[in-house]
């Protein structure tokens, strides 16, 4: 299973957050030849939306069929004071450190049969609450961190003093309750932190979580306004979806639930919004293996070089890498096989520095 990206699902009791995830869980138990699903009680498996990669299975009848795959952690036990214990504590902030990307529920629908855990409906309140607890988090890992440096640093080891003036950078930061993601470090320091795994420097999509009746107008609704400027101004992405709506469409049989968005004016379920928006803001593409045996899609990030790109299928395939054959999704669907494509000269060979390309589809030549 290419299980790429990892997102952790955050939020207030009551946000419709389990909504949401139960709604994830459920698609990814009907999602037919697919051996998953609820991984762990709370893990669940969806689908990258992406049809090219049946449109391929079409062309070449492969006895296996691999989309890519997102997978989302619930993360439980999130409430004011979770950084200090409160709720289930910090035994939230460990399943979030192994994510690449924090979606964020926040409650933008009034419903009097639903209440608030904090009495009533404010999403600026709300973001503040969570954001608050990751940086309380941070704080505590970077204070760590910085007794162990200073250690080093009594040694004269150079390294470890640097390390102490950016650590005192980020702790000023966060003391005031700005993410370490506003600071916009750059290559150098951000190595020097990679290993701390800060929860603020995670990118951060917010999702809006509206009523049935907001569906069609989503910008009508004042509190999902108050949310996107609130969200604008720490450069975060949004995306509205009504949990509700959700699981309803997770219940029903594909062609059932394509007549229930049609009737709601919708093309898609909101979750396939929502993972192209983690996609998108993680700056991340697909490519794909096809032939007999298998089509397959893997997920990479932008910019990412053809031996890289082998060694997710194989480390051996990056180590002893000599080139790659590349042709891109359209062209292939043009010409409908590998031997057209040769005869039309559309097959291009490429070396080390080549950089895959959305679409691409790639046969590796190794030798180790």
């Amino acid at each position: 299973m290419s299980t790429n990206l990892q997102i952790g699902i955050v939020g207030l009791p009551n946000v419709g957050k389990s909504t949401l995830f139960n709604a994830i869980t459920k698609a990814g138990a009907e999602a037919a030849n697919f051996p998953f699903c609820t991984i762990e009680p709370n893990v669940g498996v969806v689908e990258v939306p992406d049809e090219r990669i049946y449109k391929l299975a079409k062309l070449f009848n492969p006895k296996k069929l691999t989309p890519a795959f997102t997978r989302f952690v619930d993360i439980a036990g999130l409430v004011a004071g979770a950084s200090k214990g409160e709720g289930l504590g910090n035994q939230f902030l460990s399943h979030i450190r192994e994510t690449d990307a924090i979606a964020h529920v926040v409650r933008c629908f009034a419903d009097s049969n639903i209440t608030h855990v904090e009495g009533t409906i404010d999403p600026v309140r709300d973001m503040g609450i969570i954001n608050t607890e990751l940086c309380l988090a941070d704080l505590d890992t970077v204070s760590k961190r910085k007794i162990k440096a200073e250690k080093l640093a009594k040694s004269g080891n150079k390294e470890a003093k640097m390390l102490i003036e950016l650590l005192d950078k980020i702790y000023e930061s966060l003391q005031e309750g700005v993410s370490v993601r506003a600071l916009l470090l750059n290559e150098d320091e951000l190595k020097m932190i990679k290993e701390l795994n800060l929860l603020t420097l995670k990118p951060m999509l917010y999702v809006l979580n509206i009523s049935e009746d907001d569906i069609s107008n989503p910008l009508s609704n004042e509190f999902v306004k108050i949310a996107i400027s609130e969200a604008e101004k720490e450069n975060a992405k949004w995306v509205t979806i009504s949990a509700g709506i959700e699981q309803e469409v997770s219940e029903l049989d594909k062609e059932e639930a394509k007549i229930f968005l049609e009737d709601l004016g919708e093309k898609e379920p909101g979750l396939n919004r929502l993972v192209r928006s983690a996609y998108s803001m993680l700056g991340l593409i697909n490519f794909f293996t096809v032939g007999e045996d298998e089509c397959r899609s893997w997920t990479v990030k932008s910019g990412t070089k053809a031996p890289n790109a082998a060694g997710k299928i194989h480390t051996d395939i990056e180590r002893g890498f000599i080139k790659a054959e590349i042709i891109s999704y359209d062209e292939m669907m043009k010409c409908g096989s590998f031997a057209v494509a040769r005869d039309k000269g559309l097959l291009r060979i490429e070396g080390k520095e080549y950089i895959i390309k959305d679409g691409d589809i790639a046969y590796f030549r190794f030798n180790v």
